[in-house]
């Protein structure tokens, strides 16, 4: 149940649904924080929409403009897919199929700034959601955890875990939404190991570009993230098996058997 006072709102951009879920009665600064995460993904949008032919990443990406002559954001984000990319041995890519495509990197990054004007300005209990990209921050209610259910990607309706916590960041890649739309970037080939793979930690930012390179890796990225300090994982194999990191059990419901 939501708090008294808690505001909700929904927005949709990047051509997603951003909701956010603020408990607690709101101030006047939260509010406007509010209206200003709400212009903020709508920037991001204009600036990295490879959709839109004037954007500033669809100019970089036709050699229009310099990484310098854009928005500090734009840096910081393709410096933010270079570092996934090396962290993942290559697994990670902001040129997908040999064309300029941050997306990956984009989503994450934009819900964790967006939480963040919530958080200064007072609202230490909320969640933003992008698409199924889930950044929480505080609880759901006095002394009670945040609660985000994983959809399944084979069987629609269904869950296939449900992740629970306090300040967490889960991010979800699959093919439930979209298809095979993730590519393994050393053959430039649909991934087709996973149906989905959900990661848990404290940054979406973080978060959202590895499971894209765990995706990528496919059954092979188990061991991987096992390395990883701070991120536990739960994968749906294409046919229908699970598994999931050894810390994931603090965080979610994991199904009987390996």
């Amino acid at each position: 149940m939501t708090e008294p006072g808690a505001v909700r709102h929904t927005e949709h951009a990047m051509g997603t649904v951003f909701s956010f879920d603020i408990r607690g009665a709101p101030t006047r600064a939260v509010l406007r924080a509010l209206a200003d995460a709400v212009a903020w993904l709508h920037r991001v949008d204009e600036v990295f929409s490879t959709y839109r032919p004037g954007s500033q990443i669809s100019r970089l990406g036709r050699g229009e403009l310099t990484e310098q002559q854009c928005d500090p954001e734009v840096a910081e984000v393709l410096e933010l897919c270079r570092a996934t990319a090396r962290s993942s041995n290559g697994w990670f890519s902001a040129t997908p199929g040999g064309r300029l495509d941050p997306s990956a990197g984009v989503k994450g990054w934009a819900v964790e700034r967006a939480s963040q004007l919530l958080y200064d300005a007072g609202a230490r209990h909320h969640s933003v959601n992008g698409g199924g990209d889930i950044q929480t921050r505080g609880e759901a209610a006095p002394g009670r955890p945040w609660q985000i259910g994983v959809a399944h990607p084979l069987c629609p309706g269904d869950l296939t875990t449900v992740v629970t916590g306090r300040d967490l960041a889960v991010a979800t890649s699959g093919t439930a939404e979209r298809g095979a739309h993730i590519l393994n970037p050393h053959t430039d080939r649909p991934a087709t190991d996973l149906a989905s793979i959900t990661l848990v930690g404290r940054h979406l930012t973080e978060v959202d570009t590895l499971a894209t390179a765990a995706f990528a890796m496919g059954n092979a990225s188990r061991e991987w993230l096992r390395s990883l300090d701070g991120i536990e994982a739960f994968a749906v194999t294409a046919d229908a098996q699970a598994w999931w990191t050894p810390g994931f059990a603090a965080y979610g419901w994991c199904p009987a058997g390996r």
